[in-house]
């Protein structure tokens, strides 16, 4: 049934209990499995990821939830994207003559969060800077439906995107504490030919809007060409990096601009071998993230 030849059609499963079966025959079968967690409304980033796992594993399990655990209630929950239909058919396209190699896994919020739920994973270190210190608990939400998602579909490989830089350090490390037998890998940031990281929240921007959204991509280059002139300090390249943000934008709101090392998150006050540079700015309402390595 899951054989890369003939004329199958991909599957589309909602239950647990569904998904804990095919995942049990995958194993028995010798099938080596990749996971591609989303919450749909899928970008070409999202379907880099999917060809990513394709050279990876022999079945690519592709998972469309929109988590509410991790929104708080003032965040678009609402109004987040869905377009499963279109989802599935790009997902279709992507594999290509593979098709019968892929697996949706799209529960309902009622089948992943019983009214009886309970139980939380926490990261406790990881979580606290740059979006964990903006949006309290929302970390605590993507590391439990992840160690869910897991759980479920029992993959071989797990591939997540570095545009959520933070998200993927934090889940890199719950999947090393938690012995969880998964090759981890982050892949590289898509973006659009002017700059601008791949996003499901794209879709909100009309064209002046989306427009400005570039201005974080603008002030992270301005930042690289600052450091590859010789200046470090995170001061100056920040000054710099808010002025770029307020030209391009000038009503756009800067939630943070930080450096950081790039696996523990540290702050740091000097540009030095593998800091990184991460923002969070809201554009007309829509708050979009971005990051670069800086050295």
């Amino acid at each position: 049934m899951w054989e890369t030849k003939g004329r199958q059609k991909m599957q589309i499963i909602r239950s647990i209990r569904k998904m804990h079966t095919v995942a049990r025959q995958l194993a028995a079968r010798g099938k080596k499995i990749a996971i591609v967690p989303t919450m749909g409304a899928l970008h070409e980033g999202h379907l880099s990821l999917i060809r990513r796992a394709l050279k990876e594993a022999d079945v690519v399990i592709t998972t469309i939830f929109v988590n509410p655990a991790q929104f708080a209630p003032h965040e678009d929950l609402a109004k987040y994207p869905r377009d499963e239909k279109n989802d599935v058919a790009k997902i279709t396209a992507t594999l290509g003559r593979r098709k019968s190699a892929g697996i949706v896994f799209a529960p309902k919020a009622g089948e992943m969060y019983p009214d009886d739920f309970q139980t939380w994973v926490d990261v406790a270190e990881l979580t606290k800077p740059l979006e964990g210190a903006r949006r309290p608990r929302h970390f605590r939400g993507v590391t439990t439906i992840v160690a869910k998602l897991f759980n479920i579909c029992r993959p071989d490989v797990a591939i997540f995107g570095m545009k959520d830089y933070q998200q993927a350090v934090v889940l890199k490390q719950m999947t090393r504490d938690l012995a969880y037998p998964i090759k981890y890998i982050i892949a590289p940031t898509l973006r659009e030919p002017d700059g601008l990281a791949m996003s499901s929240r794209n879709r909100y921007f009309n064209e002046r809007q989306r427009w400005e959204a570039v201005c974080l991509y603008y002030a992270l280059q301005s930042a690289r060409s600052m450091v590859k002139s010789g200046i470090v300090d995170v001061t100056k390249i920040t000054k710099e990096m808010r002025a770029v943000i307020r030209a391009t934008s000038p009503t756009a709101e800067i939630h943070y601009i930080a450096f950081t090392d790039f696996d523990t998150l540290e702050s740091v006050t000097a540009i030095r071998r593998n800091t990184m540079c991460s923002l969070s700015v809201k554009v007309h309402g829509v708050s979009l993230i971005d990051n670069m390595r800086m050295g």
